[in-house]
């Protein structure tokens, strides 16, 4: 009877994943020049998301959301989804990322003319002096 190490012998086993680096919320198999997010399907946030530019993903262009889940079985050619609890379903979508672009630009656009309003150094009513003493 020979004796082999187990360094060599290879496991039937899965490999582990480590619960500090569990991340149920990833996507893998993400294709260049597309931004994704996962959206959860409640109102009509997935249609208005789809007005805006975003497509939603299929199981087999980005495979599995999240780690390894054996409770999660869906059949070929469906969205690719994942429960996040209290009945809620999230939905893996994309947009182009030359549109994220645009949009992020839009909404800084909007926040720096809201924080230009905060900084004016003279106000249309009240002083205020400030002096060291």
């Amino acid at each position: 009877m020979t004796k082999q190490a187990n360094s060599t012998v290879a496991s039937a086993r899965p490999r582990r994943s480590p619960l500090a680096s569990r991340n149920r919320l990833s996507v893998k198999n993400k294709e260049a020049g597309f931004v994704y997010r996962i959206v959860n399907d409640v109102d009509d946030r997935v249609a208005l998301l789809q007005e805006q530019g975003y497509e939603i993903c299929t199981n087999e262009s980005v495979g599995a959301v999240g780690d390894k889940r054996v409770d999660n079985p869906t059949p070929l050619g469906s969205s690719s989804h994942i429960s996040v609890g209290q009945g809620v379903r999230a939905v893996v979508m994309r947009q182009k990322e030359e549109y994220y672009k645009e949009d992020q630009a839009i909404k800084q656009r909007q926040i720096d003319e809201l924080e230009a309003t905060m900084s004016k150094e003279k106000s249309d009513y009240g002083s205020i002096d400030i002096k060291n003493r």
